[in-house]
């Protein structure tokens, strides 16, 4: 058996004839004869249509702000302060086992009950105070018991100052 092969194809379309206006004439007096209508003309193929590209819009781009008339202040943007710190240190040796305190007024002192001082080498002694409005006046205690001599100490605040006490 053989193997018959399909064909197909497409019969032409024909396309009609273009319309033909006529302009109004007056009408003749003599005879008119009829013609015969023209041949038409072959029917072309259609063409094909054209691969369709894929068209991107351009980005739409907003319009700039318009400045006011009148600029604005500029923001104040806050100031950071730094906490003031005094810091007193006094240059003794007291002696192994004991220590040495500070009792005052200001910054957080009181004559009634001394505040321990950090011990940073064998005869040094600190102690950094917070904050304060006015002078801070101290003096030095032995273990918080004995006072150190001569008159009370005086230090501006937000000072560093080194003292050596006696005893």
């Amino acid at each position: 058996m053989t193997a018959m092969k399909k064909t197909t194809s497409k019969p032409a379309a024909k396309s009609p004839a273009p319309a033909m206006k006529v302009a109004p004439t007056a009408k003749p007096t003599v005879a008119v004869t009829k013609v015969a209508p023209a041949a038409k003309p072959a029917a072309k193929p259609a063409p094909k249509p054209a691969a369709k590209k894929k068209v991107v819009a351009p980005a739409v781009v907003a319009p700039a702000a318009v400045a006011p008339a009148v600029a604005p202040t500029p923001a104040v943007k806050p100031v950071a302060t730094k906490p003031v710190v005094t810091t007193i240190t006094a240059e003794i040796d007291i002696g192994f086992g004991n220590a040495l305190y500070l009792r005052g007024e200001g910054a957080g002192l009181s004559w009634d009950k001394g505040i321990l001082m950090t011990c940073v080498s064998d005869s040094q002694w600190q102690l950094a105070l917070g904050e304060s409005a006015r002078p801070i006046i101290f003096k030095f205690l032995v273990n918080d018991l004995s006072w150190s001599a001569g008159e009370d100490y005086t230090v501006a605040a937000g000072s560093s100052v080194a003292f050596v006490p006696t005893f």
